[in-house]
């Protein structure tokens, strides 16, 4: 199974971010990444998995780089059924009540055109000592073993 990496950003630092998971899935699995900006919404296929990297951005929206993908989703509705994601989102507590909120909004919409989400939803937090891309190897590790269920 392909894992495409689908990220959304405001200042780069979830194509880094994206880097960094890339660097782990790609030992058991054929990855491809693309900005959110680049990738058609009806693309999206039961073939694949989904990774979505995406930060949060003014107060709790979603990053420029995610608008046009939100966009397309909330405009076409595509049917997403049989498409499975995770999510690793990016943000800061100091805001609390839109902490991380950019990954939560591109999950919904996913979620509500009928795709399932699979793993730990990734939070990092910029207020803490970790790494953005530190914290998303070792999420990536733990989300590798979801990617290909045993019955595929």
């Amino acid at each position: 199974m392909s894992v495409v990496i689908l990220y959304g950003s405001e200042t780069g630092t979830a194509e880094l971010v994206s880097d960094a998971i890339s660097d782990v899935l790609s030992e058991h699995h054929d990855v491809s990444m693309y900005d959110m900006t680049d990738f058609a919404v009806e693309d999206l296929s039961s073939d694949d998995f989904y990774v979505v990297v995406c930060s949060t951005y003014g107060e709790g929206e979603l990053p420029t780089g995610a608008e046009p993908f939100a966009e397309g989703l909330d405009d076409e509705k595509p049917e997403l059924d049989g498409v499975r994601f995770a999510t690793f989102g990016l943000g800061d507590s100091v805001y609390d009540d839109t902490f991380n909120r950019g990954g939560e909004i591109i999950a919904e919409k996913l979620v509500d055109l009928g795709a399932s989400q699979v793993g730990e939803h990734g939070r990092h937090d910029a207020s803490s000592k970790v790494a953005a891309k530190t914290q998303a190897a070792e999420w990536a590790a733990e989300i590798s073993k979801v990617i290909s269920p045993a019955n595929h």
